[in-house]
């Protein structure tokens, strides 16, 4: 068993963030991992609306990195990373990512990453959906069985054990190559909110995006944006991006 961190596990709560941040305090500020079967008040990023399939994974992890603070936002992509690789080792199901904080199956949102810090406290969330029958367009699920109540406490175990294991090494020191590969959006044309457009085509050690616009490289923090989106392109256009 991990003793890293404290392990709370809840039937519900209102936010595993709030909780998590509560625990962290309440513990004597040891890293904390609170796991709920459902949130009645769960947020997405930037305030974004939260939508609850009927079998999911919530958690939250509350800890104190030794990272420096100006390096705390890469977690967001550290986190995916670790989410994407516990579902694959868990569950036997390949999952991709989408710059910054969404997991990935079929081209439909199955999960995200939520990032908040506090003065030394940095929680990172992530809520995933296990099983959900009739999704919205756009979102679905990582199994198309319900696997019960008990995968989702396995699953956020080993999400919190290697976000804790990559916070033992360097900030620089994180598995950039393996998140490379499971982008869903590097070599693909994408849109950005407030106002951007242009060819997706690396991210770096920090956690930022390059992408290759009219005006240029440019490199883009995850503060900047409110949404991506994968451009809509002739097919033949796409092929052409994807072999640049």
């Amino acid at each position: 068993m991990d003793t890293r961190y404290v392990t709370i596990r809840k039937a519900a709560v209102q936010s595993t963030q709030d909780e998590a941040r509560s625990a962290f305090e309440s513990h004597d500020r040891a890293a904390v991992l609170v796991i709920a079967d459902r949130q009645t008040r769960g947020r997405g990023r930037l305030g974004a609306e939260w939508w609850e399939a009927p079998r999911a994974m919530y958690a939250s992890l509350a800890v104190a990195p030794d990272w420096p603070e100006e390096t705390w936002p890469r977690l967001s992509l550290v986190t995916g990373l670790a989410v994407a690789d516990a579902i694959e080792s868990d569950l036997g199901v390949p999952v991709a990512l989408k710059w910054p904080n969404d997991v990935m199956r079929n081209d439909a949102k199955v999960g995200g990453v939520l990032l908040e810090a506090q003065e030394d406290c940095v929680v990172i969330g992530c809520g995933l959906n296990l099983w959900w029958p009739d999704a919205p367009s756009g979102f679905g699920a990582v199994l198309a069985e319900d696997p019960g109540p008990d995968v989702a406490a396995g699953l956020a175990s080993s999400w919190a054990d290697s976000v804790m294991d990559a916070l033992q090494g360097s900030p620089d020191g994180w598995n950039l190559a393996r998140y490379r590969t499971r982008s869903s959006i590097l070599g693909r044309r994408i849109t950005w909110e407030p106002a951007g457009a242009g060819l997706a085509i690396d991210v770096d050690v920090a956690g930022y995006l390059h992408v290759e616009t009219e005006r240029g490289i440019e490199r883009i923090g995850s503060g900047r944006v409110r949404l991506v989106r994968r451009a809509t392109v002739a097919p033949d256009q796409e092929a052409e991006d994807q072999t640049t």
